[in-house]
């Protein structure tokens, strides 16, 4: 397929902005031609604010002969549908975390891609950016020795009192895990690998919640999903993990996200962001060291698709942000979900390969 990439966007709400200014640089790569919402006005609107040529309704854009992939940023609950029509539209796919509501949709996503020798990707594409990728980078250079453990944390106290449409945080397939989940467990499978075994607990503290935001200020939520998940990580390799995720929590002291080594401790910026500061402690040391990023810090969302249009182009196997990643990331996911309601570990069977590190020292639009 010739580059760039041509791209149609189903779901014009408040993520795309972040994806045309990612995408912006790797216009040699990926560019977007079409927008669609199920808010026709909406889709116009914003094909008019970033100078895309058609506002389509879903149907049209499927069905246009012009359109290479779909990038869609649908809500979690259409992900996988909206996947899958796209594949069996001919077009390749690549989705907003997460990638499925649960392993069986995954699957089908995968199994149709594979059928049709179409591309899936998927975000969280944060770990590609300078933060996560310096640490990788740290860790495969033997700075904290053999990888041990690590701990994952996102404690907060919701999005209602800011998002504009919180509802859907709160239904299946929302929930602090599924939510803000993909941004951990992608950035720990890019840093140690994949995981082995889950053992979780889970709960809802609050069956209600109510929007603080506007436009739907004083409407009450309906809690159907967990809303404080806890469990234990086994990886692959050896290394034990523990993570919360929690919507119940109003302040905290937890550390984001460290790896701990033989040798020394890494902590590791804010997953859900491409930079932020990485700082390393050695075995014998007194204090933490700011360490430069090696990797690009101006790095943003829109990065993995470009990542895969560059592959599709080259006729690579898999980009970074591939869909078995993506569908490992979801796996683990229903795991903390599963062990909480049985009460027994659980093991996580789908395959998964370490993401290839990327170079060091590449400029901000540059993918190789």
């Amino acid at each position: 397929m010739k580059s760039p990439l041509r791209v149609g966007l189903i779901g014009c709400g408040n993520i795309s902005n972040a994806y045309f200014k990612g995408l912006a640089p790797y216009g040699e790569w990926v560019r977007i031609e079409a927008c669609s919402d199920l808010d026709p006005g909406r889709a116009k609107a914003k094909a008019a604010e970033h100078g895309v040529g058609k506002a389509l309704s879903v149907e049209e854009l499927l069905a246009d002969p012009e359109i290479d992939a779909v990038l869609n940023l649908t809500v979690p609950q259409a992900h996988a549908e909206t996947n899958l029509r796209a594949l069996k539209a001919g077009k390749h796919a690549y989705c907003e975390k997460p990638f499925a509501l649960n392993t069986a949709e995954g699957k089908k996503v995968l199994a149709e891609a594979r059928k049709r020798k179409l591309f899936v990707g998927c975000a969280p594409d944060t770990v590609l950016g300078g933060g996560i990728q310096t640490c990788r980078h740290l860790i495969d250079s033997g700075a904290i020795g053999k990888p041990i453990a690590a701990t994952a944390n996102m404690v907060g106290h919701g999005h209602e009192s800011w998002h504009p449409n919180p509802e859907f945080y709160y239904l299946p397939g929302g929930g602090p895990l599924f939510d803000m989940g993909p941004y951990y467990l992608t950035a720990l499978v890019t840093m140690i690998g994949p995981v082995r075994s889950v053992a979780a607990e889970a709960r809802a503290t609050f069956a209600e919640r109510l929007i603080t935001s506007q436009p739907l200020h004083g409407k009450k939520i309906k809690v159907k999903t967990p809303t404080h998940l806890c469990g234990v990580l086994e990886f692959a390799q050896g290394a034990l993990g523990t993570m919360t995720m929690s919507f119940d929590v109003w302040k905290s002291h937890l550390p984001l996200l460290e790896v701990y080594g033989t040798e020394g401790s890494l902590s590791c910026p804010d997953p859900n962001h491409f930079n932020g500061e990485v700082l390393l402690f050695r075995k014998g040391e007194k204090e933490w060291t700011p360490v430069p990023l090696t990797h690009c810090g101006e790095t943003a969302r829109g990065f993995g698709l470009a990542e895969m249009a560059l592959a599709i182009a080259k006729r690579r196997k898999l980009n970074r942000m591939n869909g078995e990643m993506a569908l490992h990331v979801v796996e683990v996911m229903e795991s903390f979900h599963l062990s909480a309601r049985t009460g027994k570990r659980v093991t996580i069977k789908s395959p998964c390969r370490q993401p290839a590190a990327l170079p060091a020292g590449l400029p901000l639009g540059r993918i190789e």
